[in-house]
């Protein structure tokens, strides 16, 4: 899907803020009061500090078990779970599940300060955050009593500051003040969001991990919004939305392809274990049905697709199912893109193989399989049949986030493998 990343304008201030934040003294290390880094059980209500005095809000639950703590990050259904947390000087360093980001935080009784940081981008970026513990409120403890229906499909075109512009659809499901719901987008989807309707006005957010997301609307009439998309650090984007109950976006299926005179995908690329590459011409996938996944630890809509294929693959690979995920990471260098993946791996209980294909630019992934017309998106989905043919290609996710639209997605991905591994060769 589209992910949107910030600008390098406030570096020199950003590394400044990094040095204030971990350049603790060794005598606070060695002096660290224990009583500071506890991380009370129960909710904790997180607030981002966007620039232009926006907040990011999100929810996030600590409960102890068997002597450790552990965090979830609450996004309407969506409970993620976070449980590599140390103590790094005088702060917690709260590691974000399988992300390549922290939250980094001085904890004092029930308040927390401190920076959310991405370590996976060629530029610092760091996000002041603050939490307050039995907090369980996103938004507004008492917003005004709900006087317009944001329920049901919107047709929606964002907008970035340069005037380029990208179609979505909107789908929302509102219960008196309380709003859910998602964006879908021809490359994936912006997962759970959750929120509320303040009067007349619409406020979703969500926090997986890597990105933080913030849309705020209004009416400009009875079947038309306009509104305010903030992400990360200092982006921001703005949006209209036209009710419309058959809003759609393009076929999925049709969007990436094979270049004319190609009927099969080649590539060579090392296991991340570094022992060996891996391609389609090995023993292990002749006369198999292959799922290509391209993939990246840092994706988001990749961690949803892997979230299904993990257990999909275990349950059907004595059909002759093979699956392998091409990563792409942000990282050209096999030494730090490998162990990232490896922690995907882990973290997802992914038994298929995986390889680092190269980095998360698209246009060097395009390059890296010259057979396809272009990569728009990560995860693209690539189905091989016994034969060794390209069947069909698959932009993008429609994860659980997007109920109906994830369901039509699984029904159809049913379907396709069913008629594949029925195939005799």
């Amino acid at each position: 899907m589209k992910r949107t990343y910030s600008n390098t304008s406030a570096r020199l201030i950003l590394l400044f803020a990094l040095l204030l934040t971990f350049g603790v003294s060794s005598c606070q290390q060695d002096k660290t009061d224990a009583a500071t880094q506890t991380i009370k059980p129960g909710t904790w209500r997180v607030s981002l500090k966007h620039a232009g005095n926006v907040e990011i809000p999100f929810i996030m639950e600590a409960e102890e078990r068997n002597d450790s703590t552990l965090l979830y990050l609450v996004n309407g259904e969506e409970r993620i779970l976070v449980d590599e947390i140390s103590t790094v000087g005088d702060s917690v360093k709260i590691r974000l599940h399988i992300f390549d980001a922290d939250l980094i935080a001085k904890v004092d009784d029930g308040k927390m300060a401190g920076r959310f940081v991405r370590n996976d981008l060629s530029y610092p970026y760091s996000v002041p955050f603050t939490a307050e513990h039995g907090n369980t409120n996103r938004f507004k403890a008492s917003p005004a009593a709900a006087n317009y229906n944001y329920d049901g499909k919107w047709e929606v075109v964002f907008t970035d500051t340069t005037g380029n512009s990208y179609k979505a659809m909107g789908v929302f499901e509102q219960d008196g003040n309380n709003l859910t719901g998602t964006f879908l987008t021809e490359t994936g989807d912006y997962r759970y969001l959750d929120g509320q309707v303040d009067g007349d006005k619409l406020n979703l957010s969500t926090f997986d991990g890597n990105h933080a997301y913030l849309f705020t609307a209004s009416p400009t009439d009875e079947n038309n919004l306009k509104g305010d998309f903030y992400s990360g650090m200092n982006y921001t984007e703005t949006w209209t939305a036209k009710r419309n109950a058959n809003a759609q976006l393009a076929d999925a299926n049709k969007l990436t392809f094979l270049k004319p005179g190609y009927e099969k995908l080649e590539f060579s690329f090392p296991n991340i274990d570094g022992n060996g590459n891996i391609s389609l011409n090995d023993d292990k996938y002749k006369g198999k049905v292959v799922i290509v996944q391209l993939v990246g630890s840092w994706c988001p809509n990749c961690m949803d697709e892997t979230k299904f294929l993990a257990p999909y693959y275990d349950n059907n690979k004595d059909r002759g199912l093979e699956i392998i995920g091409l990563g792409f990471e942000r990282s050209p260098e096999f030494e730090k893109a490998a162990p990232r993946l490896q922690k995907m791996k882990e973290r997802l209980n992914v038994n298929y193989d995986l390889v680092v294909a190269g980095t998360s630019d698209k246009e060097a992934a395009a390059k890296a399989l010259p057979a396809l017309n272009h990569v728009l998106s990560f995860p693209t989905t690539i189905y091989i049949g016994r034969d060794g043919k390209v069947r069909k290609i698959h932009t993008g996710f429609s994860g659980p986030g997007t109920g109906k639209y994830y369901e039509d997605w699984l029904a159809d991905f049913n379907k396709t493998m069913d008629e594949l591994l029925a195939e005799k060769i």
